[in-house]
């Protein structure tokens, strides 16, 4: 199961509304990435959502304990990844990871839900949660929540993806 994924786009806000139009829900502002982003909630009950981010911003690895940044810029880097389930246990995503020899880290975005950060083959991220992190996630990314943070700020329901 996929929660989310991101693309960048021209029109963030345009994209993000045609997006959720055709999800059926809305689209709302997303400023915890990326200066113009949006996100476009379908609003269903696995909180799905479409991250649209300008186009050229790039995800980069976070030296130590931090989230990943978006960083306008060029070259090989991206803003595209995606959130997905896994029934493996943490120790057990990293395990791969370091088979790999791809990065991982644990990440709690804005204190509400947990990821693992995977940097597929060092350049390319994906959220991997848990089942416990699937929990929380769909605790947290509700619409109602998110909208309630953008209008009070409030903490409690900032989150990133």
């Amino acid at each position: 199961m996929i929660f989310h994924v991101s693309i960048d786009a021209r029109d963030p806000r345009r994209v993000a509304q045609v997006l959720a139009e055709l999800l059926g829900g809305r689209a709302t502002p997303f400023p915890p990435v990326a200066e113009g982003s949006w996100v476009a909630h379908a609003g269903d009950e696995r909180n799905t959502l479409v991250e649209v981010y300008p186009r050229g911003t790039q995800l980069v690895e976070a030296p130590g304990d931090a989230d990943a940044l978006g960083a306008p810029g060029e070259g090989g880097l991206s803003a595209t990844h995606f959130a997905m389930a896994t029934r493996r246990s943490q120790a057990e995503v990293f395990g791969i990871a370091m088979r790999e020899g791809w990065p991982a880290k644990y990440r709690k975005r804005g204190g509400a839900f947990g990821v693992i950060e995977l940097w597929v083959e060092g350049d390319r991220m994906v959220e991997v949660l848990t089942d416990e992190m699937q929990r929380e996630y769909l605790d947290t990314m509700t619409l109602g929540a998110w909208e309630h943070m953008l209008v009070h700020g409030d903490d409690k329901h900032r989150v990133a993806a």
